[in-house]
C-alpha cells in the first residue's frame, strides 16, 4: 500500500489568507517558485513509478491481457502514419 504523505501548509499564507495570497492551487499543493516545481516534479515522479509498478504487476498477473495489449500496441504502430 503506498504510503501517505501530509501536506505541509505554504508559509506564503495559504488558501483564505487575508492578503489573498493564495498560491495554492485546485489540489492545495503551492506551486509556486523552485521549492513548489521540485515537489510537483517529486510527486510526479513517484506517481509515474507506482503506476509502471502497477501496471507491471497486471501484466504478471493476466499474462494473456497482457499480450493482447502488446499485439494491440504493435498494430498501432505498424499502422501509424509519420
Amino acid at each position: 500500500m503506498p504510503e501517505q504523505h501530509e501536506r505541509i501548509p505554504d508559509p506564503s499564507g495559504g488558501p483564505g489568507a487575508p492578503d489573498g495570497s493564495d498560491t495554492t492551487g485546485a489540489t492545495g499543493w503551492s506551486t509556486s517558485g523552485p521549492d513548489g516545481d521540485a515537489e510537483r516534479r517529486r510527486r510526479r515522479a513517484r506517481f509515474l513509478r507506482e503506476l509502471t509498478e502497477a501496471r507491471e504487476l497486471r501484466d504478471r498477473v493476466q499474462p494473456r491481457r497482457a499480450k493482447a495489449a502488446r499485439l494491440r500496441h504493435a498494430m498501432r504502430m505498424r499502422t501509424f502514419r509519420w
